[in-house]
């Protein structure tokens, strides 16, 4: 049995440890208020017993807290305060220097912890601790010197998370859709070099790509561009393969025969429409930012992005493209062929793809062919999204998240024209709303009253984002502040203008909707009496979040958090604070956002349907998912979810499986089984390869794909998820 250190070093379990802590503890009192040797063994074989009996690994401190329950149940208790005193002056002497051992395990490559943090982020390589060392720093001078007490301990105890602590001691931002169009039509500056206007769209995708890596190092979340920003240059592209080709012609004699060079040129065309793609692809995939990851972008592809004619002809060729180089894959080091975290992808669906015999019908038919192969793309339905994002004039738009699900508001600039590129998220907290209904022990008044104070503890924390981005000058990150990206403001210029009045949005995260209900109503929030509940809670949070904006002019956004390894440890707290309680703390894990319970059994169909109320009340980011098994020799299924998402849900992805074995060249779904010490593995089932250098698995994390395996919490979560078609 395995527990882990404070430093985040895995280590075996020993109980003479505790046996020892014990008998130091009881030295300290007098001899009749001494437990006596055969008590001393039963609490540590009671400990033992708790351990064992909790499929996870735990924490020093909870198993010290364990020793002190069992102590005190014994009505032991002067030894108990002599073991709660030791516990402090050891953690008074830790506080003392308290990131030297945490960043000695990651040079290491020893801290489970975060190994398992962040499922794109291999924690071997140099500049990945680099990035994590600096997170430790800057958590830690954010613990101390940037926040409240009471935010900090709330945030410990998984009450609230304080997400991307480990960058907020510097002025970054959350994620953002990127104004491509504006960096390309009018230059940019990519480290001190001026970069002009593209002559061609293999050149413009080149400099997308470095505007993207520049990018995701001056931010710590995702980005989204459009490939409408991208089509223009196509036509530039074939104006010069038009002029070279006639010039060809010319030189060797031939019949100037428009038709024919037409014809010639076009062909130029498509195949850099297909070395442009492949530019971004590879370029996204190769590029490494400051904190040692592939970016975290999305591409978004959308039809009636541009108008018809020539440019949405050229669109519909780069998307097509851009489909057919992702069911490719890319190949790895064995030089096999595997599914890719990035780009993310998004099609959105509208009548002039989704409908059999509609003109782009063959499009929407190749991206179902990819969602088969490689998980990719997700889908946006422009009806519901119409309906759904209405600006102030009443009028619907469609647009890109931010990243995997992070949402804008609908905003219209000065001059009367909705905005949407160009702008920002400037950060997130996030409720535990089952820590919200433990608490209240069913009681209903308890439950809103605590609720209500809970929220007003996430604003607190949020104004603590909103304030540390205030004062900003746009010299910390020129290619967003200076060049385009997100605004063109001047050196030394305040971004402070495009924090209010609803240009960028803050987000108040939630998580576990699911078990809040299950605890409070004793059904689930998919059953009638325990629907209703989950939506007055998902309205209070909206209430608050309205009320927020009209005292602060801050666009405040309700976000269904994509719970990574927060969810583990929400979990972890959970059943620290209250216990196992069946159905509600019994996992590892907690249920991201309004999503229906991994275990439930429900069709495709009905839980996409039924999903689409709380994404409805969740405009600040959501997304939905249906597991589904190998559909690649059932194109038409996928093509039935696609038009079901088309008619009744904003945001959706289907999740398959893509999972390559190096050590027998299995491609199957690589299985998760327990080991001898009750850890969750990954396991070959055809040859038993459990190393997982030796293995690609790629799964749907929380929105986006991870490839770099998850924590124990995350990796139960994946394995108890049942199928849906």
């Amino acid at each position: 049995m395995k527990i882990i250190k404070r430093s985040g070093t895995e280590v075996e379990f020993d109980i003479e440890k505790i046996i020892s802590a014990v008998r130091r503890a009881n030295k300290e009192v007098v001899e009749n208020d001494r437990l006596t040797n055969e008590q001393i063994d039963s609490i540590s074989e009671n400990v033992e017993r708790i351990l064992k009996s909790v499929n996870r690994t735990f924490n020093v401190e909870e198993i010290q807290d364990l020793v002190e329950n069992e102590i005190m149940n014994l009505k032991f208790f002067e030894v108990a305060r002599k073991y709660i005193t030791y516990r402090y002056k050891r953690s008074l002497v830790r506080k003392s220097n308290s990131t030297d051992k945490q960043i000695l395990s990651l040079i290491e490559c020893n801290n489970e912890e975060v190994k398992q943090e962040n499922s794109n982020k291999n924690p071997v390589i140099n500049s990945v601790q680099r990035d994590y060392m600096a997170g430790e720093v800057s958590k830690d001078i954010t613990k101390r010197f940037l926040l409240p007490e009471d935010i900090v301990r709330a945030h410990e105890e998984g009450i609230i998370h304080f997400h991307d602590s480990d960058y907020f001691a510097q002025h970054m931002h959350n994620c953002c859709l990127v104004n491509l169009e504006d960096m390309l039509q009018n230059g940019t500056v990519i480290s001190e070099v001026m970069i002009e206007r593209p002559k061609s769209f293999s050149t413009a995708c080149n400099v997308a790509t470095q505007c993207i890596a520049q990018i995701a190092s001056s931010q710590y979340g995702g980005q989204s561009i459009t490939l409408s920003h991208l089509a223009p240059f196509v036509n530039v592209s074939r104006i010069k393969a038009r002029k070279l080709v006639t010039q060809e012609f010319r030189e060797a004699g031939l019949d100037l025969n428009e038709n024919e060079i037409n014809k010639v040129a076009e062909l130029r065309v498509r195949e850099e429409i297909k070395r442009g793609v492949q530019i971004i692809q590879y370029q996204v995939i190769t590029l490494m930012t400051t904190n040692g990851q592939a970016p975290f972008i999305t591409i978004f592809m959308y039809l009636d992005e541009v108008e018809e004619g020539q440019t949405r002809d050229d669109l519909a060729l780069i998307i097509e493209e851009m489909l057919r180089q992702r069911i490719l894959g890319v190949k790895n080091e064995k030089g096999v062929y595997i599914t890719p975290a990035f780009p993310k992808l998004i099609y959105v669906l509208e009548e002039d793809n989704i409908h059999e015999g509609s003109k782009y019908w063959n499009i929407t038919k190749l991206a179902a062919e990819c969602t088969a192969k490689r998980m990719v793309p997700d889908y946006i339905s422009e009806k519901k999204m119409l309906e759904y994002k209405i600006d102030k004039n009443g009028n619907g738009h469609c647009y890109p998240c931010m990243g995997c699900r992070s949402f804008l508001t609908p905003y219209i600039d000065k001059e009367g024209n909705p905005k949407y590129y160009g702008r920002f998220n400037q950060g997130v907290v996030t409720i535990n709303l089952v820590d919200v209904a433990c608490s209240s022990k069913k009681d209903p008044e308890a439950f809103w009253d605590i609720f209500d104070e809970r929220l007003e503890l996430c604003r607190r924390a949020l104004m603590h984002r909103h304030e540390r981005l205030l004062g900003t000058p746009s010299d910390v990150a020129p290619i967003l502040w200076q060049y385009g990206a997100l605004a063109r403001l001047k050196k030394g210029e305040k971004i402070d203008k495009l924090l209010f009045n609803g240009y960028s949005t803050i987000s108040l995260g939630y998580a576990g909707l699911c078990e809040c209900t299950r605890y409070m109503t004793g059904k689930s929030h998919t059953e009638e009496g325990g629907t209703e509940f989950a939506l007055k809670v998902m309205q209070r949070m909206n209430d608050a979040c309205r009320m927020w904006k009209e005292q602060t002019k801050i666009d405040f956004s309700v976000y269904g958090t994509p719970l990574e390894s927060t969810t583990y440890k929400f979990a972890k707290c959970l059943q620290k604070r209250f216990g196992l309680i069946k159905g509600v703390t019994d996992k590892n894990y907690i249920t991201n956002s309004y999503h229906v319970h991994v275990t439930e059994e429900i069709d495709a169909f009905t839980k996409l349907t039924f999903e689409s109320k709380f994404q409805r009340l969740s405009p600040g980011g959501a997304v939905s998912y249906v597991e589904v098994p190998d559909m690649q020799n059932n194109i038409d299924a996928v093509l039935a979810v696609m038009k079901h998402i088309y008619d009744n849900i904003m945001y959706a992805e289907l999740n398959t499986k893509s999972d390559y074995c190096s050590c027998c060249g299995y491609d199957g779904e690589i299985i998760i089984v327990t080991d001898k010490d009750g850890k969750l593995i990954w396991e070959c089932p055809n040859c038993g390869n459990n190393d997982e250098d030796q293995m690609n698995v790629a799964r749907r994390t929380c929105g986006y794909i991870g490839t770099q395996f998850w924590n124990q919490g995350r990796t139960q979560e994946i394995r108890e998820r049942v199928m849906h078609l």
